[in-house]
């Protein structure tokens, strides 16, 4: 017999040890009782699993549904099912109490020491077959609950119907549910210490979620690694990578903006596009379950879980491996940063503040309205660690960018006086969120070759591609914001105006070469009434094609590797907006489609010309020829290739005045062929430039032996390479 209050407390949803009292245990006598916990069923025989024998019909012991019994003849634990007859209908169950615990203890070992290496494979939900029966095994982490259930599409989502067994030596709750399997939807219920009313909350494990507005996760198939797990190539420091920076929701639509593309629909549409233009690497806005559409996915809640919005986890496995079989890379938008406290997600997930901060001054981020991981938890750092090795290694990604370094790095960011708390030496940086992110690139490093990581840090910060064992955060790169802040403000300009602030776009090359660099034109740049990259240019209709034209093309010759967001490809006229589609239909405008036509001649230039790409984040392929023109808004310098033997010549003219017998030196004698002209009638431009080639005369310039003369078109940005000595 089990003493009324266990009884009440179990029925009630309080009790924390539901092993104890269901499932077989010797009655004292010993003889086997058997206790089952059936809401809403009439009767309950107990069956031999072996051969289907009914062995004892259970007494009703509780009106709420706890039906119980001793077993005749019976004094070892054996194999057996529930036959239960609920309202005229018969179903033989297999108990979930009848299982033993199934996490080994090995991982008990690791999960309680924060150091598991692959804890997506013990959390969560994992449909399995124990003794050649079919089901799920859940497991949560929340240490502090009083009790802890699975509800779901296969018990009425009844918060009571199965609650689960707790790991107290690394606060892990478990349990075996046969008859679940993948589709299946659940959420945990979960008791905390302190309250009456119990909160349903996802999985934050969940491999799959329901679509929004529904909340639940859903069971899912673990994904199998690809086997073609090698990006080392195309993610080398010397190989060309240009970014096509995508919002998988707005890229296109379905019909009249009715509906987002499936991840099968952009592999068919988006990576051919993508191959076409030229880019090598898709870098994808977070895929992350996130509740709110106009999030973009920057407040995640499923950080292993693909968003619904675009299929199931196998079809975005499909796309990577589409990507990877078209040659083409794929990043993602990452973020550890901070995550919405919606109700069914990760806020004080047991009760307690378990994956934030408890004092808001370290867990509340002002700017957002959003909570801040305790990266000093070891449990969350392996949460967060353990996420990034998961996309790696179960999608085949090739690296993650990590959103909103800065505000990581920084304790008192966006914050007043009084508003946030010293380390313990006294200063603003964020230690535990340093460690952290050293943990993260250290880990990825380790276990991935050929994997990058990509920082958003918006500061000064130093060192942020440098190597952890050098002081450094051990990112691979490092989004240049400066380059971006600067390069804007001066195309921005009027170009009367431009010669008071040539510093604007040649102060990026003092700093170059501290960190490896990405030049972002990102999302970022066309939101929040920003207005479209098109929008920022000055001048009439012919001159903000001109200048935008001038200024990706100095873009594309600057060191550093590239990124561009969707629209900006074709000049997108309006500003981002994340709910409808990109306005394709521009591209039949023969000046938009010319800034298309351009963007693919330059990501066929940069990777099919190595100065351009080779030493992108090193010093020796980098020369300045002239900077100090600014009375024309002049520039002009060389790019080297790793061997230092071939080079490309660059020059920047940023005044609508064309500019002639305008002389600049250069390294080597011979012929010199205008590879690319912006200003060329193919990109819409006036087509004034240097022909095809241009002779280099003994004439010394900018410390060169030689010179070249040439026209200088209005608003155009031409490259020259080395053709042959003169004949």
């Amino acid at each position: 017999m089990v003493d009324n209050a266990a009884t009440e407390a179990l029925v009630a949803g309080r009790h924390g040890d539901p092993f104890s009292i269901l499932g077989l245990h010797p009655d004292g006598d010993g003889a086997l009782a058997l206790r089952a916990f059936l809401p809403t069923a009439d009767s309950v025989e107990v069956i031999e699993r072996k051969t289907g024998k009914s062995l004892v019909e259970l007494e009703k012991v509780h009106p709420s549904g706890i039906f119980a019994g001793t077993i005749p003849r019976r004094r070892k634990p054996f194999p057996y099912r529930l036959r239960v007859h609920w309202s005229g209908v018969t179903d033989d169950v297999d108990d979930p109490y009848a299982f033993p615990p199934l996490i080994g203890e090995q991982d008990i070992w690791y999960l309680a020491e924060g150091t598991h290496t692959r804890p997506w494979q013990v959390f969560g939900a994992h449909p399995m077959s124990f003794d050649g029966i079919a089901g799920t095994r859940f497991a949560v982490w929340a240490p502090n609950a009083r009790r802890v259930s699975v509800m779901g599409s296969f018990n009425a989502w009844d918060p009571h119907r199965f609650p689960m067994r707790l790991r107290p030596e690394c606060g892990v709750w478990e349990i075996f549910i046969p008859g679940v399997g993948v589709g299946d939807s659940y959420k945990f219920d979960i008791l905390g210490p302190h309250e009456d009313v119990s909160k349903q909350k996802a999985d934050p494990f969940a491999f799959c979620s329901e679509h929004r507005p529904s909340t639940g996760s859903v069971v899912a198939d673990l994904p199998s690694p690809p086997s073609d797990r090698d990006g080392a190539p195309r993610n080398d420091y010397a190989a060309p990578m240009a970014i096509y920076e995508v919002h998988p929701g707005s890229w296109r639509r379905k019909g009249d903006d009715q509906g987002f593309l499936s991840w099968h629909d952009l592999a068919d549409q988006l990576i051919p596009y993508v191959k076409k233009m030229g880019f090598t690497h898709i870098e994808l806005l977070p895929v992350s379950e996130h509740p709110f559409d106009g999030s973009w996915g920057y407040q995640p809640l499923g950080l292993y879980a693909p968003s619904s919005r675009f299929g199931s986890p196998a079809d975005f496995q499909a796309f990577v491996q589409a990507c990877h079989d078209a040659e083409i890379g794929v990043f993602l938008d990452w973020v550890p940063g901070h995550f919405p406290s919606d109700d069914h997600g990760l806020a004080l997930f047991d009760g307690t503040h378990l994956f934030e901060h408890e004092d808001p001054r370290q867990g509340y981020h002002p700017d957002w309205n959003t909570l801040i991981y305790n990266y000093g938890r070891r449990e969350v750092r392996n949460f967060l660690v353990a996420n990034a090795l998961y996309w790696l290694e179960c999608y085949g990604i090739d690296g993650l960018r990590v959103d909103a370094v800065a505000s990581m790095l920084y304790l008192d960011y966006s914050r007043e006086d009084g508003e946030w708390l010293p380390n313990v030496h006294g200063g603003n940086e964020n230690l535990e969120a340093i460690a952290f992110l050293r943990e993260v690139n250290e880990a990825v490093a380790a276990a991935q070759t050929g994997v990058v990581t990509i920082a958003e840090e918006s500061t000064a910060w130093p060192a942020v591609s440098g190597r952890v064992e050098d002081g450094g955060l051990g990112f691979n790169y490092k989004w240049n914001m400066g380059w971006m802040n600067d390069t804007l403000s001066y195309i921005e300009r009027e170009p009367i105006h431009r010669g008071f602030h040539q510093n604007e776009l040649t102060f990026g090359l003092a700093y170059a070469f501290n960190e490896r660099f990405i030049l972002p034109l990102s999302h970022d740049e066309v939101v929040h009434g920003k207005g479209s990259l098109i929008g920022k240019m000055p001048g009439d209709r012919w001159q903000k094609f001109a200048n935008l034209r001038a200024y990706l093309a100095f873009m594309y010759a600057h060191p550093g590797k590239k990124l561009l967001f969707m629209g900006d490809e074709f000049a997108q006229d309006a500003e981002w907006n994340h709910d409808t589609a990109l306005q394709w239909h521009l591209i039949d405008d023969p000046l938009h489609g010319g800034i298309q036509s351009l963007v693919r001649d330059l990501n066929g230039l940069y990777c099919g010309i190595p100065a351009l790409h080779e030493r992108d984040c090193e010093p020796q392929g980098f020369q300045w020829i002239a900077a100090d023109d600014a009375s024309q808004s002049v520039l002009a310098f060389i790019r080297w290739d790793a061997a230092g033997e071939e080079f490309l010549v660059a020059v920047s003219h940023f005044t609508p005045v064309p500019l002639r017998n305008y002389r600049i030196g250069v390294p080597r004698p011979g012929n010199y062929s205008e590879r690319f002209n912006s200003d060329s009638r193919h990109y819409g431009g006036s087509d004034l430039g240097n022909l095809t080639e241009v002779r280099a005369e003994d004439v010394p310039a900018h410390g060169h032996p030689c010179s070249l003369n040439l026209t200088l078109p209005p608003l155009a940005t031409v490259y020259l390479t080395w053709s042959g000595p003169s004949t």
